[in-house]
């Protein structure tokens, strides 16, 4: 319970960030146009250098990347499919970065840019499989649950399991 609460509190610290660093106005002489063609940007990262490639290209997988790691943390559950939840993440992830590249049409200074919706959805899939699935293990050892001990008693993580007498044919 305390890493569910602990992990929306987070969850709503790191999206007023986000919003706050993606949806703020920019003062600028002039914009580049939109880019709506997936790797176009990292091509021209990579063209300006190493270092400045590394740097845009970083910034693009961090932005969301928590998410990866407090989204799983605010649903709470131990016992899931390492999968599903990947899956569910990433999801979420991408959603949610579009959703800011559709608003950031409305902020003056700020550009859609594909790229990084491709950049933000990777970073929450690396930080999620980077940390979620041994932290989940550390959890589940912690607490016991999915413990072979309790079902060899046949008991599941949550109690024993009611009976109900069998009922015979009304007359």
């Amino acid at each position: 319970m305390v890493v569910r609460v602990a992990g929306f509190v987070l969850l709503l610290a790191h999206l007023l960030l986000v919003a706050w660093v993606a949806l703020r106005p920019r003062d600028v002489a002039w914009v580049t146009a939109p880019n709506l063609t997936p790797l176009a940007g990292i091509r021209g990262d990579l063209a300006l250098g190493a270092a400045e490639a590394a740097r845009r290209i970083a910034g693009g997988l961090l932005l969301l990347a928590p998410l990866g790691v407090l989204l799983p943390m605010a649903d709470g559950r131990l016992s899931v499919s390492p999968w599903a939840s990947l899956a569910r993440t990433t999801a979420a992830g991408a959603l949610l970065s579009v959703t800011i590249e559709m608003l950031q049409t409305a902020v003056p200074g700020q550009v859609v840019d594909v790229d990084s919706v491709l950049l933000n959805t990777a970073g929450v899939a690396l930080a999620h499989l980077l940390v979620v699935p041994a932290g989940r293990a550390r959890l589940r050892r912690r607490s016991g649950v999915g413990s072979s001990s309790g079902r060899r008693r046949g008991r599941s993580p949550q109690g024993v399991t009611p009976t109900i007498p069998r009922v015979g044919i009304a007359p």
